[in-house]
């Protein structure tokens, strides 16, 4: 009780609207809500958005089917938990990442990925909060005009890993990590 009491208190303090109901406080609303992973099993969070935009139910199954593809089933594993909401204009970009922010966050540096018209949307809302995003803890982005198979590659996993472990090191010691590579 007194753990929640502080939730709601640190929650308001921050601008969160806790007691309005979101589209996304349910599963529904998510291709991916990794928030059942450990919260401290992983060091970071990756914020996803595809190509295709929700348009109508029939959509739903491929969309879903993409998104693991790309940065489900495990990509992420050991690195970060995946959200991927579904999304349909600008506006529900923004109250999704206002409610990843308030609600699932923590203060844990996370990641944009955006895909062509998700990525379009997600970009626009980066450049429009820029510096309150990275006050919070965005670390990088990533960004493809178009869509096309096998966006997410290994590689930028590796960079995600690599910076949140710089991350790590600068909050822990004030200071950039030694050499400019990061601590291991």
């Amino acid at each position: 009780m007194k753990r929640l009491a502080v939730m709601a208190i640190a929650a308001l303090l921050a601008g969160c609207c806790l007691w309005r109901k979101s589209p996304y406080d349910y599963l529904e609303n998510w291709l991916i809500r990794e928030d059942a992973v450990r919260q401290f099993g992983v060091a970071a969070d990756v914020f996803y958005l595809q190509s295709a935009l929700y348009t109508n139910v029939t959509s739903l199954s491929e969309m879903s089917t993409y998104a693991l593809d790309e940065v489900g089933r495990g990509r992420f594993k050991g690195v970060a938990r995946v959200f991927s909401p579904l999304v349909a204009n600008a506006e529900d970009v923004e109250n999704a990442v206002k409610w990843y922010l308030c609600l699932r966050h923590g203060r844990r540096p996370f990641v944009f990925i955006g895909e062509g018209d998700g990525g379009a949307l997600l970009r626009a809302y980066e450049e429009e909060n820029s510096e309150s995003l990275k006050d919070k803890g965005l670390l990088m982005s990533f960004y493809s005009e178009s869509s096309h198979e096998g966006f997410v590659s290994d590689g930028m996993v590796r960079m995600v890993r690599e910076a949140v472990v710089r991350w790590r090191y600068r909050e822990q010691w004030g200071r950039e990590a030694p050499g400019g590579e990061p601590a291991r």
